[in-house]
């Protein structure tokens, strides 16, 4: 399928992936990906940053969550602190719902997140010790969309995304006959 009208699939991106300097410490994480190329020029893409849209300012500081990943968070059983020890859960809380309402008002089925996020993560994020180490796990945001029918990839996992993508449409095109 090549995006047509009327069967193109939007895909809610991370804003840094895209080269915004979104990131807690005010750079980004661009990505040439030719499949985010791609889709950039066919207009498919939504950017977004929880964390801003959260109310997290550019630089802030390094934030991790302690308990089991976004989803302990969501569920009110896990927290996101800071370096310094300040709770930063409410803000993303918030940028999480914002995050979803985002992919709802667009129409996105698909996103493509950052890994290792506390908000973006979709199989690791760093495990609350500020030790540089990962565990398992999702971000806050990329939870609440995955529990929400969202199907969530991040940046190493394009290919597999367009293949998703791709095959959305093609049942959306087969629908319309």
């Amino acid at each position: 399928m090549d995006g047509s009208v009327g069967a193109m699939i939007k895909v809610l991106v991370s804003a840094c992936l895209l080269g915004e300097r979104v990131r807690y410490h005010g750079g980004d994480a661009a990505s040439s990906d030719p499949v985010l190329e791609r889709w950039q020029r066919e207009g498919r893409l939504v950017p977004f940053c929880p964390e801003v849209a959260g109310g997290l300012p550019v630089p802030r500081p390094a934030a991790e969550i302690k308990g089991r990943g976004g989803g302990a968070v969501l569920a009110g059983r896990g927290r996101v602190v800071t370096s310094a020890g300040a709770d930063v859960t409410d803000a993303f809380l918030a940028g999480a719902r914002a995050c979803l309402e985002a992919a709802r008002r667009c129409g996105a089925r698909v996103a493509v997140l950052k890994e290792g996020s506390p908000s973006c993560g979709t199989t690791q994020v760093y495990d609350g010790t500020f030790r540089a180490r990962r565990r398992s796990g999702a971000g806050v945001a990329a939870a609440l969309l995955a529990e929400s029918g969202v199907q969530v990839f991040n940046e190493s996992e394009l290919e597999a995304a367009r293949r998703y993508v791709a095959g959305l449409e093609d049942a959306v095109s087969r629908e319309r006959g």
